[in-house]
């Protein structure tokens, strides 16, 4: 374990004696047995004892954040805290629990959610080639359970497919939910659709489009695939830059 100074560092001068008892023998040689007992372990009684004592101080914050360090996880530390609860009091486990928070949140990135209601699943590294940008594809159904497939897509800012065909000589074609954000979609040879949450989008059979998120926004729409006969997808040409920018 890394060796404390804090001991020396605010008392050294003023009770050398305490400052060598707290570093150099609490921390120095109890603390560093980790061959009787796990660093873990140790944090997770020291947390106890404290907040039995009610002393939730700056020390019980320091001592949450060395039990983070000594991998202690988020999820058990809030059992920790809630299993203390009991014993030493609500009081005192509800300032802990604030201390935790703290130590805790410390260092995490705040994730965006994206996707809408069902979520953005997994990269779709499977079909990237056939997109600009990146996409995420969560299926919601089973195709070897059920004749009708369905996906939510999410697009990020900018990210769109590139023009393809659903062939099919016999019903087919492809149904869009958008359930978040902005995006596009077009026919060959018509203007480009503006969609947000809400629009649904009939795709007949054997017509030529593509579908994506708007510059500024991500986009996510359910893709309902339509049962048909000899159905088939065909996939053409990017959307260029300059035709897309201008929309």
């Amino acid at each position: 374990m890394v060796k404390q100074t804090a001991g020396h560092d605010s008392l050294g001068d003023f009770a050398p004696k305490f400052a060598e008892l707290n570093d150099d023998v609490l921390f120095g040689e109890v603390w560093s047995r980790e061959d009787k007992l796990s660093l873990k372990n140790r944090s997770m009684i020291t947390i106890t004892s404290l907040i039995s004592k009610g002393i939730v101080d700056s020390s019980l914050k320091y001592h949450i954040q060395t039990a983070k360090n000594n991998g202690i996880t988020k999820t058990e530390m809030a059992e920790i805290l809630t299993h203390i609860a009991f014993y030493a009091g609500w009081p005192n486990a509800w300032a802990a629990f604030r201390m935790a928070k703290e130590v805790y949140s410390e260092g995490e990135e705040v994730k965006e959610e994206h996707g809408g209601f069902f979520g953005m699943g997994e990269p779709n590294t499977a079909y990237a080639q056939y997109f600009v940008g990146n996409s995420y594809l969560k299926p919601l159904t089973n195709p070897a359970e059920t004749k009708v497939f369905i996906a939510n897509v999410t697009f990020e800012p900018g990210c769109r497919n590139n023009w393809h065909i659903h062939h099919s000589t016999s019903g087919g074609g492809q149904i869009l939910i958008c359930v978040d954000g902005e995006g596009w979609y077009q026919e060959e040879g018509k203007k480009a659709q503006s969609l947000k949450l809400g629009d649904v989008i009939t795709i007949p059979a054997n017509v030529k489009h593509w579908h994506g998120a708007k510059k500024d926004s991500w986009f996510s729409h359910l893709a309902v695939e339509v049962p048909g006969e000899n159905t088939s997808n065909e996939w053409l040409e990017k959307v260029e830059d300059e035709e897309y920018n201008n929309l």
